[in-house]
């Protein structure tokens, strides 16, 4: 039985998730349902992807008794009121990132997943793509000694982009791009909780971070180092410097396509898309959503790659940086 997908927003990513789902095999994955808060733009985002039916409330895709999985790709200030949504209604939710605006919010998704015992991802794809997974196998067994320094940088020019700069739609180099240089570090520390952070950053005039710097330390003495700008392009690359060696993965280190150990380069080429694309690599989200059908398969209630203690802790992080940064969102007082 194919895995029925249904979508909850008409936007740019869930236009690139369409596009991902179309280089798996149908029978594996369709996509039986778009939904958006404008019945028009459901519809016409249907037709042009050929799904079989278009609602124009989230409330109808809630009570939808055909869906096996929700993907939550609407703005991430409405994740938390739209994900209790639908694990209330005992949906199963891929959820994307950022999680949501505050690790209490966080916490109450998880929660909600558990009592209604559905499954709940945040959709961190990096983690699900073949690079990540060759990276996880060679920290395992220790292919470049012990590592002392984990180095990740984002920077994307997103100035332009309301999104990405107004407070009220949750903008800033955090929450949209830093959350990717954090999980990686949070990937290669297997989850643990750093011994210290700090953070400097410089913020826009909405009150939002423009661009940050964070340094952490680990137990053993290791550290981790990342930069991330919404002003600024960056390499974009993530670099695991241990006591044998190196890893390097190659920009855009949050959908990767190269990696190179020890100076050694292996590529690991992406599917074409069949139309254009909004984002980098997208056809890469074809990745998550297998993840996901295994774990459904499975009767798994979380992923093992995205653990949902990895996204509470990725959230707290976030949280302490924004306290030391000075940002602060109205979700956080409420």
């Amino acid at each position: 039985m194919a895995t029925r997908w249904g979508l909850c927003g008409a936007g740019k990513i869930s236009h690139d998730f369409s596009i991902a789902m179309k280089t798996l095999p149908p029978g594996d994955h369709q996509i039986a349902v778009i939904a958006s808060r404008s019945l028009e733009r459901a519809t016409e985002f249907a037709k042009k992807h050929g799904i079989p039916k278009a609602y124009g409330s989230y409330e109808e895709l809630a009570n939808d008794p055909d869906i096996d999985i929700v993907y939550l790709g609407v703005l991430h200030t409405e994740h938390w009121r739209v994900g209790l949504l639908f694990l209330n209604a005992g949906k199963n939710v891929l959820c994307e990132k950022p999680f949501a605006m505050n690790s209490r919010q966080v916490q109450d998704l998880a929660a909600a997943a558990k009592r209604n015992n559905v499954f709940l991802m945040e959709a961190i794809w990096s983690r699900c793509f073949p690079v990540h997974a060759e990276v996880r196998r060679l920290l395992a067994e220790e292919a470049v000694g012990e590592v002392k320094l984990v180095k990740a940088y984002f920077g994307s020019p997103q100035l332009h982009i309301p999104r990405s700069v107004e407070k009220e739609l949750g903008g800033g180099a955090l929450l949209d791009i830093g959350v990717y240089c954090l999980q990686f570090v949070l990937m290669v520390f297997n989850g643990e909780r750093p011994e210290s952070i700090q953070a400097t950053g410089v913020l826009l005039d909405s009150g939002v971070d423009e661009s940050v710097v964070v340094t952490m330390k680990f137990s053993g003495n290791r550290m981790a180092f990342c930069a991330f700008s919404i002003a600024a392009r960056l390499p974009n690359d993530a670099v695991i410097a241990g006591t044998k060696g190196s890893i390097k993965v190659l920009g855009p280190m949050h959908c990767p396509t190269t990696l190179v150990v020890n100076d050694k380069e292996t590529e690991y080429p992406l599917p074409k898309p069949c139309l254009p694309l909004n984002f980098t690599n997208s056809t890469g989200l074809r990745y998550e959503a297998e993840e996901v059908r295994q774990c459904l398969l499975k009767g798994l209630k979380e992923s093992p790659r995205m653990p949902l203690a990895d996204s509470v802790l990725l959230t707290e992080i976030m949280d302490e940086i924004r306290k030391q940064v000075g940002v602060v969102f109205s979700q956080d007082s409420q």
